[in-house]
């Protein structure tokens, strides 16, 4: 059965960091794009960071470039999102999504971050 479970949200204060971790199983992890997406309350999910497959292409939202770092692990099946410098513009739930072109999508449950002081 295919899962992604995010962890290691938050209250953290402004400036500070946390790295979120989305463990993943049922499926052929290293063939799929990850990302993250957030959102806050009243307001559409976004998209944050991306990261392919094979090369391991990464993209970021305008609003998180140079502050927020995506990577993978394949060996761990875990997709992580590292977060610096945090403002409260931040604040959302962040989820984590498997993508493949030819195969089902998958969406995480989500992990609560909250920055302020």
């Amino acid at each position: 059965q295919v899962q992604l479970v995010e962890s290691g949200g938050g209250l953290v204060q402004p400036g500070g960091s946390l790295r979120l971790s989305c463990a993943a199983s049922g499926f052929p992890f290293s063939q799929y794009t990850m990302s993250w997406y957030r959102q806050a309350p009243g307001k559409e999910r976004e998209l944050v960071a991306g990261i392919a497959s094979g090369y391991e292409e990464t993209n970021y939202a305008d609003s998180v470039k140079g502050r927020f770092t995506i990577s993978r692990d394949n060996a761990k099946n875990t997709v992580y999102l590292q977060m610096n410098s945090l403002k409260p513009t931040d604040t959302a739930v962040y989820y984590c999504k498997a993508v493949h072109w030819n195969a089902r999508t998958y969406w995480g449950q989500g992990t609560q971050v909250t920055v302020a002081s």
